[in-house]
């Protein structure tokens, strides 16, 4: 079953008849189901009580990752098996077979092509054997008569196919490109930066991530980051791709090129690991603001010292009593 033409009404049919199978001959019954994660979470509920009482072997396949589509219940009830991408020799002789193939139905000897052109083929397929026979047939059907497959007519047919990623690897890209900038590594980050582009990624989402970067990796080391970060996801909104992939790269190198801090994002870090976890402090008396007389009567804002008034600094503190020798820059409140 494929759970992109059928419902969960098909499925629990199917797997009805599979009760009536298992009683009346003592035969248990697989169900696979194709594109697995096309189902939601709640959905994915009604295999449950089936796999608990063995009246089924559930096997489901997925391009995306297990952990983010399918819910826990019935992963801890399942084994994952990770399919690994084809060997480029594997990839490149499906190809040869693909051409040969083809040339059997366009009425021509079959010849396949040179392992140059399989090589090449196998290489850009990264692993994937539907890309690499999709890329032959689009090539081959470009052909005008008489004419030889050669690598330019290849690049032709595969245009941007070969670099179209999962959403698994979105994450994995953007990844990659965070920690290039954050290692200062301009080159490596730009590499990612083509990557996410080439492969159809929202610059809005690269742009967004940017400010991110600018913020917690650059930080106090240089604060014309943020406004630049801010520049290019506003630039990015204005004028959309493709001229706005100039725009992220020079952004993404100016960011891998800056010094970084980290320390107001790990001082922050440290705060709200402190705020989940101890009693939340009421805020000094001194430091509450006293819009009403009923609140000034009760002690709102007395004592309170206002600085512009002082040339000297003033002595007053900020945090309640029971914290006031925290200091959240420091390394011993550092976050574990």
């Amino acid at each position: 079953m494929s759970a992109v033409t059928q419902n969960i009404g098909d499925v629990k049919k199917a797997i009805e008849e599979a009760g009536n199978l298992s009683r009346l001959a003592n035969k248990r019954t697989i169900v696979f189901l194709d594109e697995i994660h096309r189902f939601n979470k709640a959905q994915q509920d009604v295999f449950l009580p089936y796999l608990e009482r063995g009246q089924i072997i559930l096997i489901g396949a997925t391009t995306e990752n297990p952990s983010f589509k399918l819910n826990g219940a019935l992963l801890s009830r399942c084994r994952v098996f990770k399919l690994e991408p084809l060997a480029e020799q594997e990839v490149a002789a499906i190809a040869v077979k693909a051409a040969k193939l083809k040339q059997r139905d366009l009425g021509q000897p079959e010849v396949g092509f040179e392992d140059e052109i399989a090589s090449y083929i196998a290489k850009v397929s990264d692993g994937d054997a539907r890309v690499a026979i999709g890329v032959v047939d689009i090539a081959m059907d470009s052909l005008a008569s008489n004419s030889a497959l050669d690598v330019e007519c290849i690049r032709r047919a595969l245009q941007r196919t070969h670099i179209v990623y999962s959403a698994e690897e979105h994450y994995d890209l953007i990844s990659a490109l965070h920690k290039s900038v954050r290692g200062s590594d301009a080159n490596a980050a730009l590499y990612w930066l083509g990557r996410m582009l080439q492969g159809g990624d929202d610059p809005l989402y690269i742009a967004r991530r940017l400010v991110r970067m600018a913020s917690e990796d650059i930080g106090l080391a240089d604060n014309h980051a943020l406004p630049l970060a801010m520049s290019t996801l506003q630039a990015c909104q204005a004028i959309g791709m493709p001229e706005c992939d100039t725009v992220l790269a020079h952004c993404v190198v100016y960011l891998a090129r800056a010094p970084k801090s980290v320390e107001s994002y790990m001082a922050f870090k440290n705060v709200k690991a402190y705020v989940e976890s101890e009693h939340p402090w009421p805020v000094p008396m001194h430091i509450r603001n006293a819009p009403t007389r009923m609140m000034k009567q009760m002690g709102y804002g007395d004592g309170y010292k206002y600085n512009p008034d002082y040339d000297e600094v003033v002595n007053q503190e900020y945090l309640p009593e029971a914290i006031r020798d925290y200091n959240f820059f420091d390394e011993k409140y550092k976050t574990k």
